[in-house]
């Protein structure tokens, strides 16, 4: 395989993050995408290449909290860190340099092919737009799908995904979508153990009373949070590709995400920023609001 080319802006120059203020400021930030990023790494790794590259590279099992929290900061840089944003994409490409060997199919795969490197990115678009219609007061217009594309695309060039890989139009991307739902997607040993419910260590963040406290307690905490992590992971996947992939869902599950999803559409915009963002994006946020109050915003 050809592997993706180090670039990704249109034109000369560093490509550009997505715009402070626009769609993804908004929700990219916010708890409920946090709530939506197990999804999009279940779709990721379905991908043969990508779970056989997780599969024997990746730290998920042995620091499951560390790679969480470190995945979730480079997902705030690319969208909120402005010059950063750039610096982060060369990082992560540079670690996904060495990432290469072969897959459940037996083809040889390098983390950086065009791809399955662009298959990564391109998860994010329609998990937003499917947990939208659960967590979110209304779905997406089509003019807002078309906004929120846009500066997806922004990001993947910022990641180093080539224009030629991504789709450069929603009306472009669902047929690319779809063929990938169904020629790659399978239930892969990874997936199964996303979705899965067995033992995770407790969280070794924060401060130190609480890790003592949340040790003691993990025995009894953990079984009824693993079950509510596998319900939501599954149900924000898409529908086309849970079936895709092979996950169950049945009618009670739907009925109980959607009673879910009305109480935090409510819930969660009336919570106070500092509460609502994590501190990342609200540091940006907050920062964007000052240039424009000053007049030296952009």
């Amino acid at each position: 395989m050809d592997v993706a080319r180090s670039g990704g802006a249109r034109g000369c120059g560093e490509p550009v993050p997505p715009p402070p203020g626009g769609m993804l400021w908004e929700v990219a930030g916010e708890v409920r995408g946090v709530m939506m990023l197990p999804a999009a790494m279940v779709m990721q790794v379905a991908h043969p290449a990508v779970g056989a590259g997780v599969d024997a590279y990746s730290g998920f099992r042995s620091d499951p909290w560390g790679r969480g929290a470190r995945s979730l900061r480079s997902v705030q840089l690319w969208v909120y860190g402005g010059a950063a944003a750039v610096e982060e994409g060369r990082r992560v490409r540079g670690l996904h340099r060495g990432i290469r060997g072969t897959d459940t199919r037996g083809r040889a795969y390098h983390a950086l092919a065009p791809g399955p490197y662009a298959w990564v990115h391109a998860t994010g678009f329609p998990v937003y737009r499917h947990a939208q219609r659960y967590l979110g007061r209304r779905p997406y217009t089509p003019g807002e799908e078309r906004r929120l594309y846009a500066e997806w695309l922004r990001v993947g060039r910022v990641l180093g995904v080539g224009d030629r890989d991504m789709p450069g139009t929603v009306e472009e991307f669902w047929p690319y979508y779809r063929r990938v739902l169904a020629e790659e997607l399978e239930c892969t040993a990874v997936v199964r153990e996303l979705v899965g419910t067995g033992p995770v260590p407790p969280p070794d963040r924060g401060p130190r009373p609480l890790r003592r406290v949340l040790r003691v307690l993990w025995p009894v905490l953990y079984p009824p949070l693993g079950r509510f992590r596998r319900f939501l992971t599954i149900g924000l996947i898409p529908p086309e590709a849970r079936a895709a992939i092979g996950l169950p869902w049945t009618v009670r599950q739907e009925r109980r995400l959607r009673r879910f999803g009305r109480a935090v559409s409510v819930l969660v915009p009336l919570l106070p920023e500092r509460w609502r963002y994590l501190p990342l994006a609200r540091r940006a946020r907050a920062a964007h609001r000052a240039a424009v109050r000053a007049g030296t915003a952009g």
